[in-house]
């Protein structure tokens, strides 16, 4: 029997699966107009087949199955037959667990647990996101083609704005429409002061050092009836995003940066990595995301100063000494370009548009706890663009992200460039 037929065969011994979050399609069966949906409820019992023809492959004939469908299947919409064998039986999981390796180290998003693993150190992962205006609602998508605009592409994450007296809220979520808190799709939010100068990313899984966890008895509250009692209802601070004081824009461009506490500063150093990549949700594998083309469809917050920037660094600095320091990012200054008038920065043909949201992050050099500053040169990767956003055309914008940050860290960062500033332009 050859590789491809049996690739078929096992697509259609569990096409049925397709009702999961995952989508294969049967021969001949008609494919839905509208697909938006992404990631069901998890009260719906496991669908995982054990006792099957398949179940009992001989371990090397099925290593070498997954190796060579890894290897052929490298891109979406074909991808989605790697995340289809993983949901074959238990045995089968397994060895998707041990073959197909995380975004860092291969560059390809593949499972629901991606979206909050490190993007890949040798080059970015490219991300398009799409605003709709009109219900307030931004939804991240993979881009699967070199082009700018277009017109479809394999959804990622979605965002809705919540504003309300004293703040603005980002909900994000995995699924395209049921972006609520009380869903079982909910992954975190970003909060934002009165000004929109200061912005908190919160993620319903606790970082490696567990250092920014919210005190008790704010947490979510959830109905049994729509979400399964796995879903993690915790409310973790994992990043600061703060923009410079401008009235008026009398400072020139915006001015931004990011403390993330979920990432320590050594993981940029030689030898460095991001602790604590825990499973995205405690579900299997087979809860992935479908492909879906937007053409066709489309707790405790913590408290809210007007300190600098280089005050709060300096006060977590002096309150957790010995601990590890995280990773500081901060916005690439522009340059001013001469004959166009304006500010400009090298975005390699990825932003076409002008626009003041427009912006590239690397990592601010910072001197080694205890040791002195001037004699030691920053690593090379301290000068790398971590992420960078920008403008393609109306409600178009591009975001491309690598080592450390993870898809949904990068959205929400991007997010904030979003929101109303009143007191930064």
């Amino acid at each position: 029997m050859s590789f491809r037929s049996i690739v078929r065969d096992v697509r259609d011994g569990f096409g049925s699966l397709s009702r999961r979050s995952f989508e294969v399609r049967l021969p001949g069966q008609h494919h839905r107009g509208e697909s938006h949906g992404s990631v069901h409820e998890l009260h719906e019992p496991p669908l995982v087949i054990q006792n099957s023809r398949w179940a009992s492959l001989p371990p090397e004939l099925l290593r070498d199955v997954i190796k060579r469908l890894e290897a052929s299947e490298s891109t979406w919409p074909a991808r989605k037959h790697v995340v289809s064998c993983s949901a074959v039986c238990r045995s089968w999981r397994e060895m998707c667990k041990e073959i197909v390796r995380s975004p860092e180290f291969s560059g390809k998003i593949t499972f629901p647990v991606s979206l909050k693993q490190p993007g890949p150190r040798d080059g970015t992962i490219q991300c398009f996101i799409k605003r709709d205006k009109s219900n307030l609602t931004y939804r991240l998508f993979l881009c699967l083609g070199p082009a700018l605009l277009v017109e479809n592409g394999k959804f990622l994450l979605s965002a809705k704005r919540t504003r309300r007296t004293t703040c603005t809220e980002y909900v994000i979520s995995m699924d395209a429409d049921n972006i609520s808190r009380s869903s079982s799709t909910y992954i975190g939010k970003l909060r934002s002061n009165y000004l929109g100068t200061k912005f908190i990313i919160y993620d319903t899984q606790p970082p490696y050092n567990n250092s920014q966890l919210s005190p008790p008895g704010r947490s979510r509250r959830f109905y049994s009836k729509k979400v399964s009692p796995k879903v993690p209802t915790g409310s973790y601070n994992i990043a600061q995003v703060t923009y410079e004081l401008n009235v008026l824009g009398t400072r020139g461009p915006r001015k931004m940066n990011c403390i993330t506490h979920s990432i320590p500063a050594k993981a940029l150093e030689p030898g460095g990595f991001v602790p604590g990549q825990a499973e995205l949700l405690p579900r299997d594998l087979e809860d992935s995301f479908r492909s879906i083309s937007f053409s066709k469809s489309i707790d405790n917050s913590t408290e809210f100063s007007s300190s600098r920037f280089s005050d709060i660094v300096g006060t977590r600095d002096e309150e957790e000494e010995g601990k590890e320091r995280p990773l500081v990012l901060q916005n690439k200054a522009p340059r001013w370009h001469e004959q166009l008038q304006c500010w400009c920065l090298n975005f390699r043909g990825r932003v076409t548009v002008a626009s003041v949201k427009n912006f590239q992050l690397i990592a601010a050099t910072q001197p080694a706890a205890g040791a002195p500053t001037p004699s030691q040169p920053a690593p090379s990767d301290h000068d790398k663009i971590i992420l960078q956003f920008g403008k393609v055309g109306k409600d178009m914008f591009t975001m491309d992200y690598r080592y450390p940050l993870s898809a949904f860290q990068a959205f929400a960062i991007c997010l904030s460039s979003f929101d109303t500033k009143l007191a930064c332009e």
